[in-house]
């Protein structure tokens, strides 16, 4: 049995990502000749993603905040404490959220210093492959093709708002299959993980959410939510970040640090 998954897995990982990918290659790989749905489904084991920033001694305390805006609505509040207290973020956005907040939008293109806008997919849909596949009840994508829509179509939605096109993506659950992984590297993407779970989706108590964010260490990327205003995600982060910062923490975007895998 452990030759026969070994080989599959083989198999399933170069129908994503080709030779060239298997070799270092950045190039996106065809898409045919893909693994059936049977093996993609069962040969992989999906894995969350946990990943720190990579600190100098002289960065100190240096940490990044993540937001998702998954659908939905916009969480002014929360946006509005970031920049009254001059805290960058990383944006990860889908387009179906774009579609729905375009005023909001406006609001985070003004303050391009402050918020780096990331792909977060078009659907908001996890990165683990085949039918009937799911993550949190969230059902993922039927094959490698469907994959390859939800990454391309949600950056190709934030470029054409006129925001830099964007470099990382984090899928709906933060969870991915390896192969899907290496098909998003192809694509040109990193893969955006986190190590500080702040508001369990949007769906904490302001205390919990206060609790998590004081436990950050250096290097932390912290997740968190921009798109549930009537959840206590603003409330918490309004109580929990300043504290950080007069601890002496300095927030600062995915693209402002190099990214280590820590699992």
């Amino acid at each position: 049995m452990g030759t026969r998954l070994s080989f599959i897995t083989r198999r399933c990982l170069a129908a994503a990502c080709g030779t060239a990918l298997l070799a270092g290659s950045a190039q996106a790989a065809p898409l045919g000749a893909l693994a059936t749905p049977h093996e993609l489904a069962h040969a992989i084991k999906p894995v969350e993603v946990h990943q720190r920033l990579v600190l100098t001694p002289e960065d100190g305390k240096t940490v990044a905040l993540t937001l998702d805006a998954c659908g939905g609505a916009y969480d002014a509040q929360l946006i509005d404490l970031l920049i009254r207290e001059r805290i960058p973020a990383t944006l990860f956005v889908t387009r179906k959220w774009l579609a729905r907040n375009p005023q909001p939008l406006a609001v985070l293109r003004a303050h391009a210093d402050l918020f780096q806008i990331e792909d977060h997919g078009a659907n908001h849909v996890p990165a683990v492959i085949g039918p009937g596949r799911r993550v949190y009840g969230i059902a993922g994508d039927l094959d490698l093709a469907h994959l390859h829509s939800e990454v391309a179509d949600g950056a190709a939605a934030i470029s054409a708002t006129g925001a830099s096109a964007p470099r990382w993506y984090r899928d709906a659950t933060a969870v991915y299959d390896p192969a899907a992984i290496l098909a998003i590297n192809a694509m040109g993407y990193k893969v955006a993980g986190f190590s500080l779970n702040a508001d369990a989706g949007a769906t904490l108590k302001r205390n919990a959410i206060i609790e998590r964010v004081r436990r950050a260490q250096p290097g932390d990327i912290i997740i968190a939510h921009m798109n549930r205003p009537n959840g206590d995600t603003a409330e918490g982060l309004a109580a929990a970040l300043p504290e950080l910062l007069a601890r002496g923490f300095r927030f600062v975007t995915l693209n402002d640090r190099e990214v280590r895998r820590i699992d």
